[in-house]
């Protein structure tokens, strides 16, 4: 039974207690939401739904600090990170509404006689299973466009994010969208099983862990649904040349620190070519380790605590295993409940468990490579593919690297560079199917094709 509670990752103190959606009251929800969707994608063009995805994102400008402050409540990210969290959100609900009638217009198809179009038309119901780590970024990624398109949303938030949750459900009111085109629903993980075999619901997008994107992707394939996945990541940093080392050795740490490295897209292996190696390294560890995790309220915070004691033990666990395995494992003092300091592992073979685990927390893993072959070679030698960070000043390289990456996203010499016009999403274990850009209008929707006379 999920428990949805808000829990104070700094005090691990009960703040706040949501009770869990019954059988009954989901039905409801369910059957409300599909009956919206019929008139919601009938009765309104792209012009008036994008119009009304453009208020959605007015109104989190007009109210982030409050909605900044619950998601500092709930999972621990410091107060200035949660801001930018959210005025990445305004921009990308108004993006979304700038751009959705050109990505939803019809596209014509010339004929040697006659002629045909191609329209995108809207599935249906969906169902969005969100996380805690970007609990407003990640609602925004998903409901813009697909609420552009005419579809309508169960969105199921993570159990430590509730107060987010019913606070993002009041903007979409607010912002006038019309009662169930967006309900949150409080569901335990079976009734989300319940909700992907009822045929009222098209379509599925999940953003969380491999095995919840197993158990989505195994659920939404026996009863035929799309589905969108976006899962954990261990990306590579790839430093093959640079022309300033200081520079990037703060772009590396800037890569891995954001959100308290609870990130899927964040620079977890610094794969540094052997003649950098061991500058880097020495510069690198001074610079991480020397950050020390504080209050997230204030300002000044950088680093704050791992969003549950959960987390934090599970990570200890894994620095454990790597040490076990023989990995050097460099920290500078010890964990203090949800307060991780930065930690630099080195040493760890392909025969290390932890070799092709994902470290979700303030940890980097340093790994030497002879040239830009093996770097390569190092940074595919993972079952994820989600990002990946080049780093050279040769910009032939940059490219050929680039191309050769088993990732769905490359930066090359810039970090903390994601935009609203930047597709997002990975391939292998990353998971399928693209959010942000024009390629989110491509998900969920039916391109129809109409053949005329």
């Amino acid at each position: 039974m999920s428990r949805y509670a808000v829990i104070n990752p700094v005090t691990d103190e009960l703040v706040a207690e949501y009770p869990t959606i019954t059988d009954e009251e989901l039905e409801r929800a369910l059957a409300a939401t599909r009956a919206a969707q019929s008139s919601w994608a009938r009765e309104t063009t792209v012009r008036q739904r994008a119009a009304l995805v453009a208020r959605v994102g007015e109104l989190h400008a007009e109210r982030r600090r409050e909605l900044a402050e619950i998601i500092v409540r709930e999972m621990g990210k410091p107060i200035e990170q949660a801001l930018g969290e959210v005025d990445f959100c305004a921009d990308i609900y108004r993006y979304t509404a700038e751009v959705a009638p050109d990505c939803l217009a019809d596209v014509e198809i010339g004929l040697p006689a006659g002629r045909a179009l191609v329209r995108s038309a809207p599935l249906g119901v969906l169902l969005g299973v969100m996380p805690w780590n970007y609990p407003a970024y990640q609602v925004a990624r998903f409901a813009a466009p697909n609420l552009a398109v005419g579809n309508t949303i169960l969105l199921k938030h993570a159990p430590q994010c509730p107060q987010s949750a019913a606070f993002l459900e009041r903007i979409f009111a607010d912002a006038g969208l019309p009662a169930h085109a967006y309900t949150t629903v409080y569901a335990t993980n079976e009734q989300v099983a319940d909700l992907i075999a009822d045929s009222r619901v098209a379509g599925v997008s999940l953003t969380g862990s491999e095995r919840a994107g197993q158990a989505v992707a195994e659920l939404a394939g026996r009863h035929l649904k799309k589905v969108v996945l976006e899962l954990g990541g261990s990306d590579p940093f790839l430093l093959l040349g640079t022309d300033d080392l200081d520079a990037t050795v703060d772009k590396a740490v800037t890569a891995r620190i954001d959100n308290a490295g609870q990130a899927c897209n964040a620079a977890k292996r610094m794969i540094v070519v052997d003649e950098l190696y061991e500058e880097f390294a020495e510069r690198f560890t001074r610079v991480f380790t020397a950050l020390e995790p504080g209050d997230p309220t204030d300002p000044a915070t950088r680093l704050g605590p791992l969003s549950s004691t959960a987390a934090a033990e599970r990570l200890e666990e894994q620095l454990q295993r790597a040490a076990e395995h023989g990995a050097t494992v460099r920290r500078a003092g010890p964990r203090r409940g949800t307060f991780f300091p930065p930690v630099v592992v080195t040493g760890v073979t392909p025969e290390n468990p932890v070799h092709h685990e994902e470290f979700f927390g303030p940890v980097a893993v340093l790994y030497r490579a002879r040239d830009e072959e093996e770097a390569v070679a190092l940074a595919n030698d993972t079952p994820f593919g989600l990002g990946s960070y080049v780093h050279t000043p040769d910009e032939e390289q940059a490219r050929r690297v680039a191309d050769r990456l088993e990732a769905g996203m490359v930066f090359v010499n810039e970090v903390d560079a994601e935009a609203v016009e930047l597709p997002f999403g990975g391939v292998k274990r990353s998971g399928t199917g693209r959010e942000l850009g024009h390629l989110a209008f491509n998900e969920f929707v039916n391109k129809k094709m109409i053949r005329l006379p």
